[in-house]
């Protein structure tokens, strides 16, 4: 069979990807170098099959006599041949000769103690391990709950370099500054559909450089969530490897040791002078006024593992690409997401942790508390080119909050409701109006706001009054803000002195958004007669009348979306006349649904 010459350009990558994955370069410099005098082709692809390595080729890559090549969307599972035999599931993309990757390979867990005795329900649930590493996310697939997980799963995750030089292939010295760690997150799903965090960590990948065969075996802890963070929700057993690999490729141990301690120092430093100007500036802004000591300003929040962080490492400008179309459809997003603050043991059911997620770890658990929510738009708001802030202070019944502000070009103000999506105009308080003259209505929920900030700049109000009525938003003027020096916060937020966790990417859907639709429409149907049967009562479905009220749906997501009421007058009159009402909820599960329409 004749191949055309694209497919025959694609098989050769295939084959030469294949053979790095597969580690054969050594066979193949085995059998090159027993052929005597000059190496012909044909009898090297004999000595290739009498090993059988064309075999080996052929079975990883799925091809057979006949049979089309196609370029795969991921790589294949692949066999490690290492002192242990372990088949990995491989998730990410096509190794490429001019770029370098690393790949990690999950061999398994052990000693997650809260599945230690399994239960009925424990066997229902499922962890997903997620990854993040340098704007790539991974999940694997979902695995039975279990004290020892059996988790067999490979990353290729690459190691991309900036878009300056991206033309040039990275070299072993270039990777030694690479210093982003990767970023796990292990979540448990529940049978009605919740995303409970377990625990997350932080691997050092560059300890392979140092290895001469190119592979490191380490065992990680994984941390636990929010206040159990000091202690380790689990073990996974990993194994790194650096692709492609050839000979020489190896940095010094004490070369890699004196790295990794100079960048520890640094980062320890800019720490410590952050710290010792963050007290000074908070002594200052005591000293101004004594009712400053209550108001909601907050300089440091712990994130899920336990570790402090200045409020302004949650804020990053963040793209989301083509997946949102603009800042209303972020705000929507970002309300979809649920809301629930994170509890420790022995607190009760009505306390609070004062937990931020990071955003990785917020997007793979899939709900957060407010400052999560606010964090995130604010971040999409910044990568939309909205000069946006997030507000910490508190709402009209005393109950602490977090919301995002936008100051627009003409010094308007806007105020953006994270759980909603909602918007609200801020009404400037006049200082010079007559006197007597009624105070303006708010329309927002919002009542006092102690300090504003987003990824480069921190304010705190020290205004007369620190309710939201009467707050004046000239950032500038320092008589109404104390703001704290944007260089010192850089220091810690940007360039090597970034919080560990760097931007996340947004990921595409891989919903059927029209499949669930139906399952849930037929569940909801089924449940519902069951509940009138109870009753008493029959049920009757009209699907005439149901196909006539779907314009409704979307008139309701566009008025969500977009803030644009759209009226629909056949169907305004049918839901009058059958006293119907809409009701919106944030889950897919049909038991919820129907536990929270009773």
């Amino acid at each position: 069979m004749t191949l055309p010459a694209e497919k025959l350009t694609e098989l050769r990558q295939l084959i030469h990807n294949h053979i790095a994955t597969l580690d054969l370069q050594d066979e193949i410099r085995g059998c090159i170098s027993t052929q005597k005098g000059k190496v012909d082709e044909q009898s090297l692809m004999r000595a290739l099959e009498e090993k059988g390595i064309v075999d080996q080729v052929m079975q990883s890559l799925n091809l057979s006599k006949g049979n089309c090549v196609k370029t795969p969307s991921k790589a294949q599972p692949v066999v490690d041949k290492t002192e242990e035999t372990h088949e990995v599931a491989v998730t990410g993309t096509i190794i490429q000769p001019n770029k370098r990757y690393v790949f990690l390979q999950v061999l398994g867990g052990k000693a997650f103690l809260d599945h230690l005795q399994e239960s009925e329900s424990s066997l229902q649930q499922f962890f997903i391990l997620h990854v993040h590493f340098r704007g790539q996310r991974l999940c694997s697939k979902p695995i039975p709950c279990s004290c020892e997980p059996a988790f067999h799963e490979g990353f290729l995750l690459e190691l991309s370099r900036g878009p300056r030089d991206a033309g040039r292939p990275l070299s072993y010295t270039d990777l030694l500054s690479v210093s982003d760690p990767i970023h796990l997150t292990l979540v448990r799903n529940t049978p009605m559909g919740d995303h409970e965090l377990v625990g997350t960590c932080y691997l050092e990948w560059r300890a392979v450089l140092a290895q001469g065969t190119g592979r490191a075996n380490t065992s990680l802890e994984m941390a636990g969530a929010s206040s159990e963070g000091n202690i380790p929700a689990g073990i996974l057993d990993v194994r790194l490897e650096s692709l492609p690999r050839s000979e020489g490729d190896v940095i010094g141990t004490e070369v890699l040791a004196a790295q990794l301690s100079l960048e520890k120092q640094r980062a320890a430093e800019r720490e410590r002078v952050f710290l010792v100007y963050a007290k000074q500036w908070w002594r200052e802004y005591q000293h101004m006024r004594t009712s400053h000591v209550d108001r909601m300003v907050k300089i440091f929040a712990h994130d899920e593992s336990g570790v402090s962080h200045p409020v302004c490492a949650y804020v990053h400008p963040m793209r989301a690409g083509r997946l949102l179309d603009g800042p209303r459809h972020a705000a929507r997003y970002v309300s979809l997401i649920p809301y629930e603050r994170a509890s420790s043991v022995g607190t009760g059911g009505g306390s609070r942790d004062d937990v931020w997620s990071s955003t990785h770890a917020l997007l793979c658990q899939k709900k957060g508390g407010t400052e999560d929510h606010a964090t995130l738009l604010c971040s999409l708001l910044l990568g939309f080119g909205l000069d946006a802030y997030v507000c910490i202070g508190t709402k009209v019944k005393g109950l602490a909050h977090a919301w995002v502000m936008t100051l627009g070009y003409t010094g308007m103000v806007t105020f953006w409701e994270p759980l909603t999506g909602q918007r609200y105009l801020h009404a400037e308080f006049q200082p010079n109006r007559q006197a007597g003259s009624p105070l303006p209505i708010p329309q927002h929920p919002y009542s006092q706001l102690g300090c504003i900030f987003n990824h480069q700049s921190f304010y705190a109000n020290i205004q007369p009054s620190d309710s939201v009525a009467v707050c004046r938003f000239d950032l500038h003027n320092s008589s109404l803000w104390k703001a704290m020096s944007s260089d010192a916060i850089k220091a810690v937020t940007t360039g090597s002195g970034a919080p560990m966790w760097r931007c996340p990417p947004l990921l595409a859907s891989q919903v059927d958004t029209i499949l669930i639709a139906n399952e849930l429409e037929t569940e909801l149907r089924v449940l519902t007669a069951q509940y009138r049967q109870e009753l008493g009562l029959g049920t009757h479905w009209d699907d005439d009348l149901s196909y006539l009220l779907s314009p409704a749906l979307t008139a309701y997501e566009l008025e969500r979306c977009t803030g644009l009421s759209v009226g629909i007058s056949n169907t305004t009159h049918i839901l009058e006349s059958q006293e119907g009402f809409q009701c919106m909820y944030q889950i897919t599960s049909v038991y919820r649904h129907s536990q929270l329409s009773r």
